[in-house]
């Protein structure tokens, strides 16, 4: 009896993990698409990831995963996403052209999505967070997908 409970258990541990983990479509936008830029924070708690697909002029879209010991684990996390007016160089600040999405809350695996569109041959800009421990581990992605 013993052996059945622990395997089933395990079962429903991993379809947890399967369903929980994965991100939700919504109509703003969606965690899914070309990824244009991923960067796991220093910390090692969080990975901002920016996706493009061609969509409505172009549509960037973002979220902000929780990672390592922060993962499954509920925390301030934060992701905002934003067209840039610069079309290119990659890798530099980003001057903001119109509004931002953003989403932020206590969340267990991730913030998001959060999209913008019309940003077919333009920058776009994301920043991502995570307080964890008292400390606001962050990443900026500066201009991507120029």
């Amino acid at each position: 009896m013993k052996r059945m409970l622990s395997a089933l258990t395990a079962l429903v541990t991993v379809a947890a993990g399967l369903t929980v983990g994965a991100p939700a479509a919504q109509a703003a936008g969606s965690c899914s698409g070309t990824i244009t830029y991923s960067q796991v924070q220093s910390s090692g708690l969080g990975e901002l990831v920016i996706y493009y697909n061609s969509s409505n002029g172009g549509t960037n879209s973002a979220c902000f995963y929780h990672r390592g010991a922060a993962y499954g684990r509920s925390a301030p996390t934060f992701v905002q996403i934003y067209r840039c007016a610069e079309r290119s160089g990659e890798g530099a600040h980003c001057t903001r052209s119109g509004g931002a999405d953003t989403k932020s809350g206590d969340f267990s695996y991730y913030a998001g999505p959060v999209a913008v569109t019309g940003t077919a041959n333009y920058c776009v800009e994301a920043v991502g967070y995570i307080g964890w421990a008292g400390e606001r581990h962050q990443i900026y992605s500066r201009r991507q997908g120029c």
